[in-house]
C-alpha cells in the first residue's frame, strides 16, 4: 500500500469490515430470501452482469457483493490514518475521514445491490457512487477556487443532495450522470488543481485512472458478455470492485502526499 499502514491498523481495519460484512448479512437475513417482494433493480429487465443470480438466496450474486467489501476495507484504513499523525499532510483529518466513510457507504451499498438485485439496494448502490464523485469534484474546486473548508463541505453536501434528488426523479440518468460528473472531477483536477498541489505525488493519482481505465474495459466485457461465465465465483465485474478500491486508494494517497501550504476541503 502506497500508505504507511501499520500491521495492527490493517488488523482492526480488516475486524471492522468483517463485522460490517457480518452486519449487512445479519440484516439480509431480517429482510430476504425472497427478494421478489420487492420491486427489481433496473438491470433486470437485460441481465444484471454476468453472474448468475442464485434466487432464493440471501445473497443472489455472492462473488459480486463480497468483493465489493475491498471499498469497505480502504474506508476503515482512511479512517485510521486520519486518526493519527497527520504529518505534513495538506489533506486535514475532516477530508480524510469523508472520504473513508463514503468509500464504506459504496462498498455496502453494492454488496447490497448484488445481493438483493433489488430497487432499494441499486439506490444505495447509486448514492455511493454519487458521494465518491462529489467528493472528487468539490476537493478539486475547493483547491483550484482556494475554497476554505466550512464552504467546501457546504457545497459537499448540496452537490450530493442536488444528486440524489435527480436519482429520485430520473433514475435512468444515473449511469451517466456518474461518468459526466467523474468526467469533470478529473479535467478540473488535472488541469487546475494539480499545479496548486505542492509536492503531490502526481504519480498516484496516473495510478488512480489506469486502474479505473482497466475497471471499466473489465465492467464493459463483463455487461456485454464477452468474457463471461455465469457460474463461476472469478467474475468481471467483482474485478472491477476491486480495481475501483485500489482506485480510490491511489486517489487518496495522492491527496495524502500534498504538503502544507494553505488550506482546502
Amino acid at each position: 500500500m502506497t500508505q504507511t499502514i501499520s500491521a495492527r491498523s490493517l488488523l482492526v481495519a480488516l475486524g471492522l469490515t468483517v463485522l460490517s460484512a457480518l452486519g449487512v448479512f445479519l440484516a439480509l437475513a431480517v429482510h430476504g430470501p425472497n427478494w421478489a417482494v420487492y420491486a427489481p433493480a433496473s438491470c433486470t429487465a437485460t441481465h444484471c452482469f454476468c453472474e448468475l443470480p442464485r434466487i432464493g438466496t440471501l445473497v443472489v450474486q455472492p462473488a459480486n457483493s463480497w468483493s465489493s467489501y475491498g471499498y469497505v476495507l480502504i474506508g476503515f484504513l482512511m479512517i485510521l490514518v486520519a486518526s493519527g499523525r497527520r504529518g505534513a499532510s495538506a489533506m486535514p483529518p475532516l477530508a480524510t475521514r469523508t472520504l473513508g466513510l463514503t468509500a464504506i457507504i459504496v462498498g455496502v451499498g453494492s454488496a447490497l445491490m448484488h445481493a438483493t438485485l433489488t430497487l432499494w439496494g441499486q439506490f444505495v448502490d447509486v448514492v455511493g457512487m454519487y458521494l465518491v464523485g462529489s467528493f472528487l469534484l468539490v476537493r478539486a474546486l475547493a483547491r483550484w477556487r482556494r475554497i476554505p473548508d466550512g464552504r467546501a463541505i457546504v457545497l459537499y453536501v448540496a452537490l450530493c443532495t442536488a444528486l440524489v434528488a435527480v436519482l429520485v426523479i430520473l433514475p435512468e440518468v444515473r449511469r451517466w450522470l456518474f461518468a459526466v460528473l467523474l468526467i469533470l472531477a478529473i479535467v478540473v483536477e488535472w488541469v487546475f488543481a494539480r499545479p496548486l498541489r505542492p509536492g503531490a505525488r502526481f504519480g498516484y493519482y496516473i495510478g488512480g485512472l489506469l486502474a479505473t481505465a482497466v475497471a471499466f474495459a473489465i465492467w464493459i466485457l463483463d455487461q456485454q458478455g464477452l468474457v463471461c461465465a455465469p457460474h463461476s465465483l472469478l467474475q468481471g465485474h467483482a474485478l472491477w470492485h476491486a480495481l475501483g478500491a485500489v482506485s480510490l486508494w491511489l486517489t487518496f494517497s495522492y491527496y495524502r502526499s500534498e504538503r502544507l501550504s494553505g488550506r482546502a476541503y
